[in-house]
């Protein structure tokens, strides 16, 4: 059997602001590094955004590695590892020049890339890169090229939901699950598949229905109680499980995804408003994605101005929830006392960074526009009695580079499903108006 050609790998700049790590997952391939990606390494240094701390990280590693051997066949970063190679600028090849300008990074890029296939006729030059433009040109001069995969979800239309439907169950065991104990044990269902730690259910019988959800460690199928929480009620099957989980003091991970208007956000907010005695703080935070990817400098006014419409919708969920109170009533008063007091607090993402997470009720709004390593970083800086809640659209992505398979919210979804601690569900019908629902199928 003919022995498989080794590959080379050319990285493209924002592949290592997505992975910081990412020269560990070729294996025993070779990677090349060109010099104008640490060019612009350079100019992502400075900031508290996670660009800048992969920019940060990744500089870093480089420097542990023996510099002459980098520029020179190669240094190899492990046992059963590739070479990295740093590659200094190339004379730009004619066959580019025809089309792309050269004063463009991603074109110096996509030379160095370009020279690579003709310098290695041994081996398959692949460009590695997230901007879907880039490998196009790649490809457009016979240059094979892909985007950075590690930590994508296979198949999205297989997505864990947190929740099904079974039909065709015992009369007895629906009345069941209203009397005292409401818990059966779950091998006295005859269920189809194997069920997932914490998954929710709805249990049919002819005209009787009942909503469950299963305690793995009891191997116990629960009554999920309608319930309210800070004056906002749960309209339909789907917000009943996904507060139930909010409210669940064991359930120390949550997520909940679904369109615009299906209450994600607001369900989310009222259940930390509802425990709060439970936390030190309420945190809310979403990051922030700038307009066609411009930063934020480009905006005019200051800091808040600039911010502002950023935070406007976790204030608008906050507006919705002060609403049910009159502005004399005691609830809608704690609301105002929560933010006076910074008990409540509304932040983008950046500026939570560093705080200390310990017995806080966190909720992390548009968590599709995270990536997967963003994600793992907000995760694992949780604390002592922290409960950390991640909301978004796994099909609305705003970020230049993610999309649904690459999200930090889908990866998340698809990596601690059936963990103990932790609960998903997915909401489908929207609750906002009937024109939103409209629009939202529709348009």
């Amino acid at each position: 059997m003919p022995r498989k050609k080794r590959k080379i790998f050319v990285l493209d700049t924002n592949v290592i602001l997505h992975d910081s790590t990412c020269i560990n997952q070729f294996t025993d391939h070779d990677v090349i590094l060109p010099i104008t990606v640490l060019e612009e390494l350079d100019n992502f240094k400075k900031g508290n955004e996670t660009i800048n701390f992969h920019a940060r990280d990744f500089v870093r590693t480089l420097d542990t590695f023996d510099e002459e051997k980098l520029f020179n066949g190669g240094f190899r970063i492990g046992d059963k590892k590739g070479k990295i190679i740093i590659k200094l600028e190339k004379e730009f090849h004619k066959d580019l020049a025809q089309s792309f300008s050269k004063q463009k990074a991603d074109h110096q890029i996509l030379n160095i890339a370009y020279h690579a296939v003709i310098d290695y006729p041994k081996k398959n030059v692949m460009l590695v890169s997230k901007d879907v433009n880039l490998r196009m040109k790649a490809k457009s001069l016979g240059i094979m090229a892909k985007d950075y995969t590690t930590d994508h979800v296979k198949d999205i239309s297989t997505l864990y939901t947190g929740r099904r439907v079974e039909e065709n169950i015992d009369d007895a065991l629906i009345d069941g699950m209203y009397q005292d104990s409401h818990e059966i044990p779950s091998e006295n269902f005859a269920f189809e598949g194997e069920l997932t730690a914490n998954e929710y259910m709805i249990l049919k019988s002819g005209k009787k229905s009942a909503l469950a959800t299963y305690d793995c460690s009891q191997k116990m199928i629960k009554h999920v109680e309608k319930i309210s929480a800070y004056g906002i009620y749960p309209r339909n099957s789907e917000q009943t499980f996904a507060l139930n989980a909010l409210m669940n003091p064991n359930i120390q991970l949550v997520s909940i995804s679904g369109k615009a208007g299906t209450g994600k956000t607001l369900l989310a907010l009222a259940a930390g408003m509802e425990r709060r005695k439970n936390y030190k703080q309420i945190f809310m935070a979403r990051p922030v994605v700038p307009l066609s990817n411009k930063d934020l400098g480009f905006l005019p006014g200051d800091i808040k101005s600039k911010l502002d419409p950023y935070m406007q919708p976790l204030f608008d969920n906050l507006g919705v929830i002060q609403n049910q109170y009159s502005d004399t009533d005691k609830k809608n008063k704690n609301i105002r006392q929560f933010l006076e007091e910074e008990k409540l607090v509304i932040s983008p993402l950046a500026y939570i960074r560093g705080r200390s997470l310990v017995k806080v009720f966190f909720i992390v709004d548009e968590a599709q526009n995270l990536t997967p390593h963003e994600v793992k970083t907000i995760i694992t800086r949780a604390g002592e009695g922290t409960k950390m809640v991640f909301t978004g659209d796994v099909f609305q992505i705003d970020h230049p580079y993610l999309d649904s398979q690459s999200n930090g919210l889908s990866f998340l979804i698809d990596k601690m499903r059936d963990q103990n601690l932790y609960a998903h569900v997915t909401l489908e019908k929207g609750e906002r108006s009937e024109l939103a629902e409209i629009a939202s199928d529709l348009l």
